[in-house]
């Protein structure tokens, strides 16, 4: 670079490199919104002028730390620094680019572009040794980090990216040794892509707003951070949002956020978070919130939330594993709700805000709050969109008799019979009548017991208006009535009756039907006493 060539304000920002003094082209009061247009030829610096610094054309003062420190100018040309090594930091404030700066595969120490406008700006692959700054800058035609190493801290907060239809930012496999910052105010207007990205601190999407409606708002798949994610505090997103498969070493805010999507609006497939999953206070979905295979270490949390989806499923958590489950929306959930082969320790709902429809069949989970009464219960499990499948109810009779709540664990198990027996042939069905009438299939012994009191009386009234014949006319034994009744209904054992007389007729007839009927319904009251006593 011939050094006669350059322009005053060039000149300044060559002179004050070697000291890495700040040279301030715009004076007091600039506003960086002005338009470029506007601006005089001393603000113009060429950005070879830049290259040629940054590449080593001068050496700092001794003692001191060299650097472009640079503030108000209007950078024309292209900055191409591609696959350069700069040891010097680089630090623009308040400056407006012609073209699109070019940092792919270079090395670098810090960068600062606050406050600065840009066509776009390429750092694939790029090495920074330190932070890239960006605060409040404007940027269009896309911001390009793919495959990029960032040793220290990315700050986009208050960055407006805007590429519709495309890329706004490019950060697949980006890696960033400490924080992101996409937060206060950090705008977008287009797909921004993570797929792959590595942070190693916090990654911050507070009071953001990402806009790439028919599309990804956000897509990181794969994500892996290792700390927390905010995506809170005023965030928004109209578009999908893409964690499927991401990583999260630390836990999860969506509170307060607003999520639009025709469709699937949240995709956390897969995603691994150690602690607790925050889609409350306010959590607004508009769309599908999806968890399918999730793996949370603590609390998926909607309370407060809103889920909206009235044409299709609003929340699905299959295959899901979480330690416990807050489902107390503000409002009902309008759509179907899917716990298929959900393993959950703590479910806490309320009843007030189930949806209309579930999907039940696998869910799994230890305890439930409130616990609420068989009936109460019953009324969750059949709003199954499957209709009747059994593993809900046996999973709600278990849960209730692990909490010593036998009597309502088997008012479920019958429930299950009388909600099985609607699926079954007319011949099942009129069997099945006759078991729930007789026995309550089994689930209400004492009902047996009372037939068996009704039987002994009839069987009384009749063998005692109606003796039966004495089998051995040798003896005359004593006939009792009621005792020839119970000897006839007693399963097991004899009191003598039975064997010395027997009746004809109609009267054998009656006698054959006590037999049945003791043995049918003594069996169920043993069985019942018998369950009554293993509990105590």
């Amino acid at each position: 670079m011939n050094v006669a060539d350059l322009t005053p304000a060039e000149r300044r920002v060559w002179d004050a490199f070697p000291s890495g003094e700040l040279v301030d082209l715009a004076g007091n009061g600039h506003d960086q919104t002005t338009q470029d247009t506007a601006w005089g030829p001393n603000r113009r610096v060429r950005a070879e002028v830049l290259v040629a610094l940054l590449a080593g054309a001068r050496e700092p003062e001794p003692g001191q730390v060299a650097a472009v420190r640079l503030t108000g100018a209007h950078i024309t040309d292209s900055l191409n620094l591609g696959h350069a090594q700069v040891s010097v930091p680089l630090a623009l404030t308040e400056c407006v680019f012609e073209e699109p700066p070019h940092l792919y595969w270079a090395q670098l120490t810090s960068v600062q572009l606050i406050r600065c406008r840009l066509p776009g700006l390429v750092a694939s692959g790029a090495r920074i040794e330190g932070h890239l700054w960006l605060e409040g800058s404007v940027i269009s035609g896309g911001l390009v980090l793919d495959g990029a190493h960032i040793s220290g801290i990315l700050n986009l907060s208050q960055v407006q990216l805007s590429n519709p239809g495309a890329d706004a930012l490019l950060g697949d496999r980006l890696q960033v040794d400490a924080n992101v910052y996409c937060n206060d105010g950090f705008t977008t207007d287009g797909e921004v892509r993570l797929p792959g990205a590595q942070i190693g601190g916090q990654l911050i999407f507070r009071n953001a707003r990402l806009r790439n409606p028919g599309g990804p708002a956000l897509y990181a798949s794969r994500l892996n951070v290792a700390s927390n994610v905010f995506c809170d505090g005023g965030f928004t997103a109209d578009g999908e949002v893409r964690l499927r498969g991401g990583q999260i070493g630390g836990y999860l805010s969506f509170v307060g956020a607003k999520l639009t999507h025709g469709g699937l609006a949240l995709n956390a497939d897969d995603l691994t978070v150690d602690t607790d999953v925050y889609c409350s206070e306010g959590f607004t979905c508009t769309g599908e919130a999806r968890f399918n295979g999730a793996r949370i270490g603590g609390q998926l949390s909607f309370k407060g939330a809103r889920l909206v989806n009235p044409s299709g499923t609003a929340l699905s958590i299959q295959r899901i594993t979480a330690e416990e489950l807050l489902l107390r929306p503000e409002t009902p959930v309008d759509g179907l709700v899917d716990f298929s082969y959900a393993k959950i320790n703590l479910l806490r709902d309320d009843p007030a805000t189930w949806a209309k429809t579930f999907q039940l069949d696998g869910l799994a989970y230890e305890s439930l709050e409130p616990p609420l009464t068989a009936k109460e219960r019953l009324a969750w499990v059949r709003r199954d969109k499957d209709g009747y499948i059994p593993q809900p109810y046996e999973r709600l009779a278990a849960t209730y008799r692990t909490i010593g709540m036998d009597a309502d664990g088997r008012s479920i198990l019958l429930a299950k019979q009388r909600d099985r027996r609607s699926t079954q042939t007319l011949l099942r069905k009129g069997v099945g009548y006759l078991q729930d009438g007789l026995v309550g299939y089994g689930y209400r012994p004492f009902r047996a017991a009372a037939w068996l009191i009704f039987l002994q009386a009839v069987g009384t009234v009749v063998f005692a208006l109606h003796p039966p014949e004495i089998l051995d006319d040798g003896h005359k034994p004593h006939f009792n009535a009621f005792f020839y009744t119970l000897d006839l209904l007693l399963p097991i054992g004899s009191l003598g009756q039975e064997i010395e007389f027997s009746p004809d007729g109609v009267y054998q007839v009656v006698a054959n039907i006590l037999v049945a009927g003791g043995l049918l319904l003594g069996l169920t009251v043993a069985a019942g006493a018998t369950r009554a006593l293993s509990r105590e």
